[in-house]
């Protein structure tokens, strides 16, 4: 499996001051924008696997923030679950395609099976074929 995984110390953020001060949500928005396809991801997840294996098989080479290695990553993911509208323990993986919120496992799943994925990537860049 193919995928980069970005380091939460490589961003260009000003101060420590200033990330530890920045909304959760402004950061998610953030990184979301970043690249064609976005995965929010706790690296010991198996459904955080099987999404990053069904992009990686596509072709699709996704970034994959993990958040269980982000010092700040429950803030994420609590913020992540309030965007999903989740009452759920956990809201990980959440996908984002063009910037744009696709959704957790079923959604992109949904997506997949009902053909409307492989249009998200093509128009996102994140496919060619």
């Amino acid at each position: 499996m193919h995928y980069q995984t970005e380091l939460w110390t490589s961003y260009n953020i000003p101060t420590r001051s200033t990330a530890m001060s920045m909304d959760p949500f402004e950061r998610i928005e953030r990184l979301a924008s970043e690249n064609a396809v976005v995965i929010f991801s706790i690296s010991s997840c198996c459904m955080c696997h099987a999404i990053k294996s069904l992009f990686c098989g596509m072709g699709v080479n996704p970034t994959v923030y993990e958040l269980d290695e982000d010092p700040r990553g429950k803030e994420l993911e609590n913020a992540l679950t309030r965007l999903l509208g989740s009452s759920t323990s956990t809201a990980v993986p959440v996908v984002f395609i063009g910037g744009k919120l696709v959704g957790a496992m079923d959604r992109v799943m949904a997506a997949h099976i009902n053909g409307i994925l492989v249009p998200l990537l093509k128009n996102a860049g994140a496919l060619w074929l």
